[in-house]
């Protein structure tokens, strides 16, 4: 049973007619030269092979071990076949002698590989470029998530391949693909699946009877609300779009070559018509044997005008490698040539003509160098309606969306796997497809950036913050506190103060060193004490500016080095005065010991020296450095500070703690002395303002986080050096100043002796 008779290939079959007899009666194109042709149906390989035997030879007899050219094949070019698989088929006979093949419908990649087919030419754009317009369609529209139905040959399944090579490292998804035959069930199933997937756009990649059997069934399964994209061997259907119920189905948009008129081509057909071919007998003057006498030129002129343009420039292109071959140029062709195919091959490379004003050239493949595509819709009137175009080289892309009349009314259809994430979320893959996702918010200290990673949270850094399901992250605001702060300059005004008091009280303490007063309170011991408060002042004004290194470890040192021999200097004085109360007289040797080797020095030298190596050893190994405090405050600050290693601070600290527990100890027990002797009392409530400073501040530390923690650290230690300088040094000063009959011998004594009366 043979194969229906098909009307485009008929068409088709005309034009090639037409386009020898054109050339046969041109003036301009191969003079004095006429072309013979002999054309054949390829409508099977087994029926045609003989066919081909033929025009590979001038006796019918092929032999392949003969010498070359020997045997000349009275074919010096083929055109066609119009299929890829019919193509693939008889090629390679015509390679042997590189005998030209010019196809007008073979599209498939592999006929680019010279290797393989060095005499194969071809006026129809190879299928990579049919693919890229179709992609360029699906980009246009957003449409993601698509069915891929093609041919089960090797023109579907190399249109099926390079489908998918294109759409890699893309959003767009092959949700489905299958090959096609005609079997109404397997289109059942096919459906049932694109259905199942909520496929909504389907590309057929078919020639026109495969696609015919895909749409009719599509309307009899009442598959509805698709979106169509038709591959150029049907998107020009004259069948299809006037079929009942083609509404049905959806949206019909296609690849095509444009719409260009071949001048004289209908009056050929037409008079073509009018002659009487009977029989073959009678019509050999008609170059036809079909039985077709009954379709009128209007039928032929009404069907599908696919690769009727590419068979014209297919013969043309071999006529003008002849014109060349015959140096046909002087307007007379040289009949002394003897032409052989190779010679019109190596001129059909070289095309360069002008046709249909449009430039034929070929590329190093054999493929078109030069054309375009169109993009039509299949409008209400059943007319494939031009309404976009795609240029190959200059790969300009345009499609006037105001033309389509949507199935959806005014909406563009969407096919989309997983509707788009919210602005700053991110995706998490759900299933094989990239296309199928979750949506996740990215977390706050987050962005998401679609166009490198849309699956990825990227972490902001250090210096940056973001709210939840940002894109971008912000600069943080830096913080720290200046030196022009209103709490910076009071709290420095306030260590001047202490510094000038603590100079005036050394001056006074000077002037009246003899005095009872003077040595009550520590003698000499009391210029030490307070210049060790001058110099702890130091470290107040390097919690201000921007942190550095330098600045994190001047501004804990001073205070943790000259505090210490404060403390120490408490320490001795406060045991000075208990001992000589109430240990002296039950241990004299201790005090015989005391004062010949001067303990009080001694204490407080090696409380220096002990404080001093501790420091050393920690700010050694792991001394404080600046750094971005992020962790404890608000997400949109950093908080310029002193990263301070508890472990290496650990020692000092606990020299501080112990000094400050002894000297406590031994104040408390000499609550009780003489009033004039009372430095006891005073230094006991000054270690209590001290401890109290400290607890306080350490309760703000646990509540607050902001910058203003450094004014309160410098706070708290210049309430710790004002505790001593005010409730210890300041009353003293007072009684030299205004009270000076408290200043003397015999006062002094007096006291002493109310008090050892009383105890």
């Amino acid at each position: 049973m043979g194969k229906p008779f098909i009307l485009s290939s008929y068409r088709r079959f005309q034009l090639m007619r037409f386009s020898v007899e054109e050339i046969n009666n041109s003036t301009n194109l191969l003079p004095n030269v006429s072309l013979g042709y002999d054309i054949f149906d390829h409508c099977s390989d087994t029926q045609n092979f003989p066919g081909i035997f033929k025009l590979l030879s001038v006796d019918g007899l092929i032999q392949p071990w003969g010498e070359p050219h020997k045997n000349v094949s009275k074919a010096m070019a083929v055109v066609g076949t119009y299929t890829s698989t019919q193509a693939l088929t008889i090629a390679p006979l015509f390679m042997v002698d590189l005998i030209p093949m010019v196809s007008y419908g073979a599209a498939s990649s592999v006929f680019s590989r010279k290797q393989n087919f060095p005499s194969f030419l071809r006026t129809v754009p190879p299928n990579k470029d049919v693919i890229e317009v179709i992609f360029h369609i699906l980009q246009h529209f957003n449409w993601r998530w698509v069915a891929f139905l093609h041919i089960d040959d090797d023109y579907g399944n190399d249109g099926r391949d390079l489908f998918i090579k294109r759409i890699k490292d893309t959003d767009i998804c092959l949700a489905y693909t299958k090959g096609l035959n005609q079997n109404y069930t397997a289109h059942s199933q096919i459906f049932r699946q694109i259905e199942a997937q909520r496929i909504g756009v389907i590309i057929v990649f078919a020639p026109e009877w495969t696609a015919e059997a895909l749409i009719e069934s599509a309307i009899e399964l009442n598959v509805t609300n698709k979106v169509w994209i038709a591959g150029d061997a049907w998107s020009l259907n004259k069948k299809l779009p006037k079929k009942k119920g083609i509404k049905n189905i959806g949206t019909v948009i296609g690849v095509s070559e444009p719409k260009v008129t071949i001048p004289g081509f209908s009056d050929f057909i037409s008079s073509s018509k009018k002659q009487n071919c009977e029989n073959a007998e009678q019509n050999l003057f008609c170059n036809q044997v079909c039985n077709c006498s009954s379709l009128s030129a209007e039928e032929i002129l009404a069907v599908d005008p696919s690769f009727n343009v590419p068979v014209y420039s297919a013969v043309y292109a071999i006529a003008h490698a002849l014109h060349k071959t015959l140096q046909c140029e002087s307007g007379r062709c040289n009949g002394n040539i003897t032409v052989y195919p190779h010679m019109v091959l190596a001129e059909l490379k070289k095309s360069n003509f002008t046709l249909l004003n449009q430039s034929v050239t070929f590329d190093e493949n054999g493929d078109p160098n030069y054309g375009s595509y169109s993009i039509v819709f299949w409008n209400q009137s059943g007319d494939a309606e031009e309404i976009g175009f795609y240029n190959f080289h200059s790969t300009y892309f345009f499609i006037n969306n105001n033309t389509i009349q949507w199935h959806t009314k005014e909406k563009v259809p969407s096919s989309l796997c997983s509707q788009e994430c919210d602005v700053g979320s991110a995706k998490k893959p759900d299933g094989i497809h990239k296309c199928c996702f979750n949506c996740n918010i990215c977390k706050k200290g987050t962005y998401i950036n679609k166009t490198e990673d849309p699956y990825t949270c990227i972490n902001c850094k250090e210096t940056e913050w973001s709210a939840p399901g940002s894109t971008s992250c912000n600069l943080r605001v830096v913080e720290y506190i200046q030196f022009t702060d209103i709490g910076a300059i009071v709290i420095m005004v306030g260590a001047w103060v202490l510094v000038g008091l603590t100079l005036a009280m050394s001056i006074l303490f000077a002037i009246n060193y003899n005095t009872p007063v003077v040595r009550s309170a520590g003698g000499p011991m009391c210029f030490l004490i307070l210049g060790c408060h001058s110099l702890c002042s130091l470290s107040v004004f390097f919690y201000f500016g921007k942190p550095t290194n330098y600045f994190c470890i001047l501004r804990f040192l001073p205070f943790l080095l000259f505090y210490t021999v404060c403390l120490a200097c408490f320490v001795v004085r406060s045991f000075q005065i208990v001992y000589i109360f109430k240990i002296a007289a039950k241990f004299p040797k201790v005090h015989i010991w005391w004062m010949k080797y001067h303990g009080q020095w001694l204490v407080i030298t090696v409380a220096f020296v002990t404080q001093a190596l501790l420091l050393l050893f920690g700010y050694t190994f792991a001394p404080p450095k600046a750094y971005n405090d992020i962790l404890r405050y608000p997400d949109t600050k950093i908080i310029l500070s002193c990263d301070i290693n508890f472990k290496a601070l650990c020692g000092p600290v606990v020299l501080l703690l112990s000094l400050c527990t002894l000297c406590f100890i031994f104040s408390y027990m000499g609550k009780d002395l003489p009033k004039n002797y009372n430095e006891a009392k005073a230094i006991t409530f000054c270690l209590l303002l001290l401890i109290l400073t400290w607890v306080i501040f350490a309760t703000v530390t646990l509540l607050y986080h902001g910058k203003y923690i450094q004014i309160l650290n410098a706070l708290a230690v210049l309430s710790s050096l004002y505790s001593f300088l005010l409730w210890y040094f300041l009353p003293k000063c007072h009684i030299i100043l205004f009270q000076s009959y408290k200043n003397t011998q015999e006062y002094f004594q007096g006291l002493i002796q109310n008090y050892t009366k009383n105890n």
